[in-house]
């Protein structure tokens, strides 16, 4: 378990960083003239040194922490290894030794580095048929919106379930769009973006009926991830999760029953979120399982979901703010052991910048999660959305024998002939486990990685596909059945390959939990520039 004196002494040192506060960057590292600052071929020795490079400088560039790394070699020393994003498009990368001293942490070594923005991926004009259904001409606007408000000039991506005036819903499935007719009405949640001044750049593609979490699809194909070449985007709002990712569009708009978003957005390094049950309009937005369906958002830059989730919000509440961060070993223990690292060194980074305390569940009444309580949801959860996917769906899968791919045809099979009892067992199941979350999030929030792990290869096989979509569904499920929001940072790194932290809330939190955006995000758009550029570094 991380100190929390550390903790509390890195964000205090951000803090100051932050600001510029000469006098507490001063007292933060070690005086004397063994304390060394190094970076770009020169080191600086001694205390005063240090203090003066930092009065010339004029103050450090504006960056934020996305994974910080904590090693404890002996007691009372610590080295902590921090990756941090740039307003400019960079990132950088600070290593510090600390040392517990008698006025507590303080740092006796330090080296820096950075790097220039990454240049950003050419965009095709053209029809992509994997990631789009309909575009607008030359990658223009499908739909102009209003022209002003909060998200004048924001494109947006449609996933193919939600209504827009004039267009045909296909759900991912060819003989669906053949018998649809045009939506006589634009869906309330996405005319909210229209009038706020966004325009639709098109209509994405989808999983099969949004029946999968992989972001495969047996006639369309599989969208491009440029955040992970060569493999899935995750889904099912898998087009605009590539659109997004590419910047052929700056928001993304679609479901999430069971991760829907927040695993396009671990696979593909996007900001999601999934709101409260209930908390934004689903009318007009085709249904899989309406005891789990939201609408909700992906986007690349952070200060955008924030203004469209607002937007989606409406008149927000009071906006709560957690008590702690909460670690779980057991559904940490669910993702593969280098994403559950990698998506540790995010949940520092995340508590180090806001200074809220990190509490591991076990240490707090009702104790850490059971491998049987975690099954019993996970089961519960896969029954009643199955007899609910039929019940929507069953209809057209009987009469269309071939009209989606076997895989899905048999996820939709399973719950042909489900028991009504054993559908009343699971939903008393799921309420169990939302009351038991429910005094867990009185607590802080909790957080738990998106998915099991990076994003599976284009080329796995049938079994190794399912086996990623069934060992991600436990982490996903537990917020699906609960209806609680969930915020999903796309911090962690597997090598390069991105995952996600999500961190869950309780149930009508969705204002305090996008506001936490502006705590640890850069504010504004990030620079994606094409051309590399020397940069400060921050330390």
């Amino acid at each position: 378990m991380t100190d929390a004196e550390l903790l509390r002494a890195a964000h205090e040192y951000e803090n100051a960083l932050r600001d510029n506060d000469l006098a507490a960057l001063d007292t933060w590292f070690a005086d004397g003239l063994a304390t060394v600052r190094a970076e770009g071929g020169t080191a600086l020795v001694g205390h005063g040194e240090i203090s003066d490079y930092r009065a010339r400088r004029g103050g450090a560039p504006v960056r934020h922490l996305r994974r910080v790394h904590v090693r404890e070699p002996a007691p009372g020393h610590a080295v902590t290894v921090s990756e941090t994003e740039r307003v400019d498009g960079g990132s950088g990368l600070q290593t510090q030794v600390w040392e517990r001293r008698g006025e507590g942490w303080r740092i006796i070594a330090a080296h820096v580095s950075g790097a220039p923005a990454a240049p950003v991926p050419t965009v095709a004009p053209g029809p992509d048929r994997a990631t789009w259904r309909e575009r607008g001409p030359d990658g223009g606007a499908l739909v102009r919106g209003s022209g002003h408000g909060e998200l004048a000039g924001v494109r947006v991506a449609v996933k193919d379930l939600v209504d827009l005036t004039g267009h045909r819903v296909g759900a991912g499935v060819p003989a669906h769009l053949e018998r649809a007719v045009p939506a006589t009405r634009t869906a309330p949640a996405l005319r909210a973006l229209l009038d706020a001044g966004a325009d639709v750049t098109g209509i994405a593609q989808t999983d099969e009926f949004a029946f999968s979490l992989m972001g495969t699809n047996a006639h369309y194909g599989t969208p491009a991830n440029v955040a992970a070449p060569g493999r899935t985007t995750g889904g099912s709002t898998s087009g605009p999760a590539a659109a997004v990712a590419v910047g052929a569009a700056d928001l993304g708009i679609g479901t999430d029953t069971a991760g829907s978003l927040r695993v396009p957005g671990s696979f593909c390094g996007l900001y999601a979120w999934r709101p409260t049950h209930g908390a934004v309009d689903v009318e007009g937005v085709l249904p899989l399982a309406p005891s789990f369906d939201t609408v909700g958002l992906l986007a690349a830059e952070p200060a955008v979901l924030l203004r469209a989730g607002r937007i989606l919000l409406g008149v927000p509440g009071t906006v709560e703010r957690p008590r702690a961060l909460l670690r779980s070993a057991t559904l940490s223990g669910l993702a593969e052991p280098a994403t559950a690292v990698a998506v540790d060194a995010a949940l520092t980074a995340l508590a180090v910048q806001t200074g809220l305390p990190l509490l591991d569940v076990v240490d707090l009444p009702g104790g850490e999660f059971g491998t049987e309580e975690v099954q019993a949801w996970t089961a519960a959860f896969r029954t009643v959305q199955a007899a609910e996917a039929w019940a929507a769906h069953g209809r057209f899968v009987e009469e269309n024998p071939g009209a989606v791919s076997p895989a899905v045809e048999a996820r939709f099979r399973t719950g042909a002939g489900t028991d009504p009892v054993d559908v009343d067992l699971a939903r008393e199941t799921l309420r169990r486990s939302a009351s038991r979350l429910a005094a867990l999030l009185a607590h802080g929030w909790l957080t738990l990685p998106s998915t099991a792990g990076p994003a599976p290869l284009l080329d796995a096989s049938p079994a190794q596909w399912e086996a990623a979509r069934a060992s991600t569904l436990p982490l996903t499920s537990l917020a699906s059945g609960a209806g609680v929001p969930v915020l999903g940072l796309p911090w962690g790194r597997v090598g390069e390959l991105p995952v996600g932290l999500s961190v869950l809330a309780p149930a009508g939190a969705d204002a305090g939990l996008l506001d936490l955006l502006t705590r640890v995000a850069p504010e504004g758009r990030r620079h994606r520039a094409t051309e590399e550029r020397p940069g400060q570094s921050a330390t």
